[in-house]
């Protein structure tokens, strides 16, 4: 009888044992919670402390690049997500912003996505010209994506606004050649024009030099300066042809090339 009592205990036991066992599992593993990663820096994982955007060099809409990946299984659908603006300057930024309802296709893990800035919206042009501003951006909590862990929450972009007039705009020592010569008269207007198609910022142009763009340089061949020039024409044409009126600068005088 003793025996049997003693069994009866031990098979009880056992059953706890495993009862807890079970308990714990579905504790620590949860399938169904999905959370979403998001940071500036790298696509290979690096991440910044903050990105920068500078109003200067773009005339119109440019963007910053952010990062998103999931914390959880891949789905056989399209999920969506959105960003909100919070924090910092975002008072005063919120009609300058634009994000989108981005999407992690079925099937994936990861994605590059952007938020886009617009000067042109800027409630005054000399917004952070003299003091960078900052705004911060979070993931807005959905069905589908509940926030990442520590440190892919949210991501900072510190803004800028000011663009110096290039030193060889209008001097520059043989073989260097002024970017007066192909581009005309200097205007804050249009070198933002320039940056924001050709992506070039305090370039020089070369009169020796044979490669048409040596990036490390930074240096353009006598060649190539007229293609880009070629380049800025077609790029006014369409601006022109799709806007209400032609682009003018700061002093209220057509942009030419």
């Amino acid at each position: 009888m003793r025996h049997q009592l003693h069994t009866m205990l031990w098979v009880f036991t056992l059953l706890l044992i495993l009862s807890a066992c079970s308990k714990e599992e579905v504790d620590t593993y949860d399938t169904t919670r999905t959370a979403l990663n998001i940071w500036v820096g790298t696509e290979a994982g690096a991440v910044y402390e903050s990105a920068t955007y500078n109003y200067s060099y773009a005339y119109e809409e440019g963007s910053v690049t952010f990062y998103a990946q999931l914390s959880g299984m891949p789905a056989d659908h399209d999920r969506k997500f959105q960003l909100e603006p919070f924090g910092g300057d975002s008072a005063i930024m919120a009609n300058t912003i634009r994000t989108e309802e981005y999407v992690l296709p079925a099937g994936e893990v990861s994605g590059t996505y952007q938020v886009h800035f617009n000067t042109q919206l800027l409630s005054s042009p000399t917004l952070f010209a003299d003091k960078d501003g900052h705004i911060n951006f979070r993931l807005k909590q959905n069905d589908e994506f509940a926030v990442g862990t520590e440190n892919h929450q949210q991501f900072t972009v510190v803004l800028k606004n000011y663009l110096a007039k290039p030193d060889n705009w209008d001097n520059a020592n043989f073989p260097r050649i002024p970017l007066s010569k192909y581009f005309g008269t200097y205007s804050r207007v249009k070198y933002q024009f320039m940056i924001e198609v050709l992506g070039l910022i305090d370039f020089e142009i070369n009169y020796n030099t044979q490669t048409a763009y040596d990036e490390e340089l930074n240096v353009v061949s006598s060649v190539y300066a007229v293609h880009l020039q070629q380049l800025m024409q077609k790029a006014l044409l369409e601006y022109n042809e799709s806007h209400d009126a032609p682009l003018t600068d700061e002093f209220g005088l057509p942009v030419t090339f």
